[in-house]
C-alpha cells in the first residue's frame, strides 16, 4: 500500500524567535518577581526609599548580610526596578516606583508578588490533579494564604472600602443609622473591622472557614475596641435567614465555593425587605475570548487554575474559577432572585469590580 503524507510545513522563524523572546520574557518576569517578593518581605525597598545607598549602605540600613543584597541589587537594577549609578556605587528607588512598592496603601503593589511563591509550592500537587481530577483544598493552602490574601486587600479596605466603595452601594445613610451586615467570607476581617469602626451604630458579623483567620479577625477587632462586630466560623451554604440581614458584603469570595448558586441563594433569602449584596469580584468576562485583549487575564486565569477553581472542585464543586465574568455572576445573581444588580470599577485596583445587588426591582 502506498501512503501518502503531507509535506512538512514550513516555520515562520521570524515568528518563532519572537516566540522564543516572548517566553525567556515569561521567566525572567518570574524570577523578578521572586526579587520583589524577598524585597517586600525584608523591607529592601521601604530601606532604600529612604535614601540612595551602596550595597553596604542599604545592607546595614535594613539590618541584612551585604553580600545577598549585593546580588539582589543586581537584579532589580537590571530589572529596571532600582537606578544604579556606576560611579559612586549608589541605587536608587525611584520616587514613583517607590509609591508602587511601600506603604500601607493600596498604591503598593509589592504584595501581590507573594501570590507567586505561594502558588509555586503546589505545582506538583496540581499536576496529580490535572492527571487525577479533584482539586486541592483550600485547607492545603493555609496558613500562608491567610496572610496573603490579607496583604493583598488591606490597603484596598483601609483607603476605599468606606469612602469609595461603601457610597456606591447607597447604603452609607443606612450603615450610620444602624443595620444587621454579614461580611461572608471575612478571612482576617479587615474588611469587618473597617466598617465597623467607621459605622458604630450598625451590628456586623464576619463568616468564614478559616478559624486561624477569624482568630486574627478578633484580635483585631479587640485591639480597635470594637463592640459591634463578631466573628463565627461557618459553611456559607448553611448562611441563617434568622434573625434577618439588611446587607452582605463578600469580598472575592462567591468565585472560591463550593456551591456558590446555593450560597447567592442563602444569602438572598437572609434579607430583611431592601436588603442589598455587595459582591466585589473579578473584573473579566465570562467569554474566554471577550478576555484575549485583557493584559490581566492570564493572571487570572493562572490563579484560576492553581487555587480557585481546585480549592471547589477539591469537593465536587462547580469550579467558577477566578475568571467566572461579569455576564455569569449577573445571571447567578438574577437566577439567585436579585432583582437589580449595578457594577461599579474599583480605583486603584484593575483586578476588581463591585456588583450591588437589590433584592427589589
Amino acid at each position: 500500500m502506498n501512503e501518502t503524507h503531507a509535506p512538512p510545513r514550513s516555520l515562520d522563524e521570524t515568528r518563532i524567535e519572537a516566540f522564543v523572546e516572548q517566553l525567556f520574557g515569561t521567566y525572567v518576569s518570574g524570577m523578578v518577581n521572586l526579587m520583589v517578593d524577598l524585597g517586600h518581605r525584608t523591607g529592601l525597598f521601604d530601606a532604600l526609599a529612604e535614601a540612595p545607598a551602596t550595597s553596604e549602605q542599604l545592607a546595614q540600613r535594613a539590618g541584612l548580610n551585604e553580600r545577598y543584597v549585593r546580588e539582589w541589587l543586581g537584579a532589580v537594577a537590571t530589572a529596571g526596578i532600582v537606578d544604579y549609578d556606576g560611579v559612586s556605587r549608589a541605587f536608587t528607588l525611584p520616587a514613583e516606583h517607590a509609591a508602587c512598592l511601600t506603604g500601607s496603601g493600596s498604591m503598593n503593589l509589592a504584595p501581590l508578588s507573594k501570590v507567586l511563591a505561594l502558588l509555586a509550592s503546589h505545582v506538583p500537587e496540581m499536576t496529580t490533579v490535572f492527571r487525577e481530577g479533584g482539586g486541592i483544598p483550600y485547607e492545603r493552602f493555609r496558613p500562608e494564604f491567610t496572610e496573603v490574601m490579607d496583604g493583598l486587600s488591606r490597603g484596598v479596605f483601609d483607603e476605599q472600602l468606606v469612602d469609595v466603595i461603601v457610597p456606591m452601594t447607597g447604603l452609607a445613610d443606612r450603615l450610620a443609622d444602624g443595620i444587621q451586615v454579614a461580611d461572608i467570607g471575612c478571612g482576617t476581617g479587615h474588611s469587618t473591622n473597617v466598617l465597623a469602626r467607621a459605622f458604630p451604630s450598625s451590628r456586623f458579623v464576619g463568616y468564614d472557614l478559616a478559624e486561624d483567620a477569624l482568630e486574627l479577625a478578633r484580635t483585631e477587632a479587640a485591639s480597635y475596641e470594637l463592640t459591634n462586630v463578631s466573628f463565627e466560623a461557618l459553611d456559607l451554604t448553611l448562611l441563617a435567614a434568622d434573625p434577618p440581614l439588611d446587607a452582605v458584603f463578600a469580598f472575592d469570595v462567591i468565585h472560591d465555593q463550593v456551591d456558590p448558586a446555593t450560597v447567592l441563594q442563602r444569602v438572598h433569602d437572609a434579607f430583611a425587605p431592601g436588603g442589598v449584596f455587595v459582591m466585589m469580584d473579578t473584573k473579566s468576562q465570562s467569554d474566554l475570548a471577550d478576555n484575549l485583549g485583557n493584559p490581566f487575564a492570564p493572571l487570572l486565569y493562572a490563579v484560576s487554575t492553581m487555587h480557585c477553581m481546585t480549592v471547589s472542585l477539591a469537593h465536587n464543586g462547580a469550579g467558577l474559577g477566578t475568571a467566572w465574568g461579569e455576564q455569569l455572576a449577573r445571571q447567578m445573581l438574577t437566577d439567585a432572585g436579585f432583582g437589580r444588580v449595578e457594577t461599579f470599577d474599583v480605583p486603584d485596583d484593575p483586578l476588581d469590580m463591585v456588583f450591588v445587588a437589590s433584592t427589589s426591582g
